[in-house]
């Protein structure tokens, strides 16, 4: 199970143990993001991270559930500022702000760490 509490598997019948790189890129859309409805599982995550040059640790697996908690919240995932407050409202200003959430997922947080996240582009990222 995944930390969403989704197994990992759909209508291409996809199994943990079968998820290659391919098979992972077949279930993006364009943007290397999951297409709606595709299997999210750590896994998942795991291969994504790996592909931004990421090692998960704790502090990254706190701010994927909390983007996966924002979307479940919002139904959309959260551009960078409003990940920053969420991050600040649930974990505090140490943890919620630019500088911590770019340690964790360079470059954009909101982009990287909701493509690790399963969840669809932010639609303010380039």
């Amino acid at each position: 199970m995944g930390r969403a509490d989704q197994p990992l598997s759909s209508q291409h019948d996809v199994a943990v143990d079968m998820l290659t790189d391919d098979v992972l890129t077949s279930l993006c859309d364009d943007n290397g993001f999951l297409r709606a409805g595709e299997p999210w599982a750590d896994e998942v995550a795991l291969m994504f991270a790996k592909r931004e040059g990421i090692e998960l640790e704790a502090p990254h697996w706190e701010i994927i559930a909390l983007l996966r908690e924002f979307y479940t919240t919002y139904g959309d995932s959260p551009a960078n500022r409003a990940l920053v407050n969420f991050v600040r409202q649930h974990l505090g200003p140490d943890k919620g702000n630019s500088l911590y959430l770019m340690g964790l997922f360079p470059g954009s947080p909101a982009r990287v760490g909701s493509r690790i996240a399963g969840l669809p582009k932010p639609k303010n990222c380039l």
